[in-house]
């Protein structure tokens, strides 16, 4: 019988740490934006798996309550937690800004947002600006609100000044691949109107949307302008993180040396609307997901009734 102060053989230890390494990066996201993080991660780690959650039955998260949220980003994480990864990555802007405490409380493995990645990128492109650096920041509504970028960046630099706008039409317009439209740099340009005034050294692309918009973005604020991919800047924090963590994934087999966007090696599960999922992926990223599986979420509600008159009494 072993005990708790017994050591495991070399060879058990070393067959452990292969298990833990040959394990996918979970990714969750509130529905289909967080694609591009996908994307960012599969470009940066070709060596790794992934297993996606869309939560598309209760998209969006940005007008929900922070209780909501927290308990949304929970049974995300815990269900992609129960397929066995190694690292969680939370693509969804909303529920960094507001649940990232609360899954890290939760989930026994490395969690990453989104937010924290993308501040310090704008705050280590601009560092080197004698004056203060300006740094413009693009979210949905809640995301601005929350002012989460703006408090990271803070974080990380006491100088930058912070210039946010909300761009609550700019998800509709990714989603439909409106990208080339008149429509959409007509709305681009109200909406980054005074980041142009502002006169920003970067903008912070605050939306897993925002990526496929770039070049339009870019027509407008500039080619002075840097733009942070907040998922891109993930990427580069996950592949940091493995490796200073020892669980990078080294053990490739020939066919994992070929790797390609959604082939079957990745697993992708939505809660809902998986065909329509599957078209924006293809829009995004120009191929559909090889395995793609609807699944349902179970949350713990309890709805409780409370006194109030019948309708036909008022």
């Amino acid at each position: 019988m072993s005990n708790l102060n017994s050591k495991s053989p070399p060879e058990t230890v070393q067959n452990r740490k292969s298990e833990i390494q040959n394990l996918p990066i979970g990714i969750f996201d509130s529905g289909v934006g967080g694609l591009t993080v996908y994307r960012a991660l599969h470009e940066q780690l070709p060596n790794e798996r992934f297993v996606y959650l869309g939560d598309t039955a209760r998209v969006p998260y940005g007008t929900k309550s922070l209780a909501t949220v927290e308990r949304y980003a929970i049974e995300n994480s815990e269900f992609l937690a129960a397929r066995g990864i190694k690292i969680l990555v939370v693509a969804c802007n909303t529920a960094s800004a507001l649940a990232l405490p609360k899954i890290c409380e939760r989930i026994g493995v490395e969690v990453v947002g989104v937010i924290g990645p993308g501040a310090r990128r704008a705050v280590e492109i601009t560092k080197k600006k004698q004056s203060n650096p300006k740094i413009g920041v693009i979210a949905t509504e809640a995301t601005v609100a929350s002012r989460a970028y703006a408090d990271a960046i803070r974080r990380a630099s006491s100088r930058a000044e912070v210039f946010q706008k909300a761009c609550p039409l700019f998800v509709a317009l990714a989603e439909e691949d409106w990208r080339d439209e008149p429509e959409t740099l007509s709305i681009a340009k109200k909406y980054l109107e005074k980041i142009v005034e502002a006169n920003v050294d970067a903008l912070v692309l605050g939306c897993t949307h925002y990526p496929i918009l770039r070049e339009v973005i870019k027509q407008i604020v500039g080619a002075n302008v840097t733009l942070i991919d907040s998922g891109e800047a993930t990427a580069r924090e996950v592949r940091q993180l493995l490796k200073d963590k020892n669980l990078a994934n080294d053990n490739l087999s020939p066919r994992e040396t070929t790797r390609r966007l959604c082939d079957d090696l990745d697993h992708f599960y939505v809660t809902d609307a998986a065909e329509r999922f599957a078209r924006v992926a293809e829009r995004f990223l120009g191929v559909k997901p090889a395995k793609l599986e609807a699944i349902e979420v179970f949350g713990q509600d309890r709805l409780k009734g409370k006194s109030v008159k019948a309708f036909d009494e008022i």
